[in-house]
């Protein structure tokens, strides 16, 4: 499964703008996830994929979806992909992923907790996770493992 990321429309089936109804009809038809919890207020829907182990929040401002976050899976054999500008989010090791979308004109602002935002594109990257992914030689996390897709920053 690929999810692609599309800055200022969305990610996946899921777009910037639609209804609550509507991103429900997007996991009901099509969509490999289920919903976990679904709050009307604030507005937020859970959805989990079970084989991945992979959690998706739609977050919702005034009935229109307005953000996508995406937490890795935590399942490594999983036939996943989560792509950004064609790059996998969570499988390109972060400082890899860094230097390439640099390279394509990428605006990245680090901050000191771990956060890593692509202001022009409204995608926020970070590790934020306590699961035991994958780690460098000096154990901090190999990837990404959280991604804020959003129609504001």
């Amino acid at each position: 499964m690929d999810a692609e990321i599309r800055p200022h429309v969305g990610v996946g089936p899921f777009r910037f703008g639609m209804s609550v109804e509507e991103a429900r009809a997007a996991v009901a038809g099509r969509c490999p996830f289920r919903t976990v919890s679904c709050d009307e207020e604030p507005g937020q829907i859970v959805l989990r994929q079970d084989d991945f182990e992979m959690d998706v929040v739609l977050g919702f401002a005034k009935g229109a979806l307005s953000g996508v976050e995406l937490v890795r899976f935590r399942n490594e054999d999983a036939d996943v992909r989560v792509l950004l500008d064609g790059l996998d989010v969570f499988r390109t090791p972060s400082e890899d992923l860094f230097e390439q979308l640099a390279e394509r004109g990428h605006t990245i602002e680090e901050n000191d907790l771990g956060f890593d935002v692509l202001p022009e594109l409204k995608v926020i990257l970070a590790n934020r996770s306590s699961h035991e992914y994958p780690v460098d030689e000096e154990g901090d996390p190999l990837s990404y493992d959280y991604v804020l897709v959003a129609d504001q920053i």
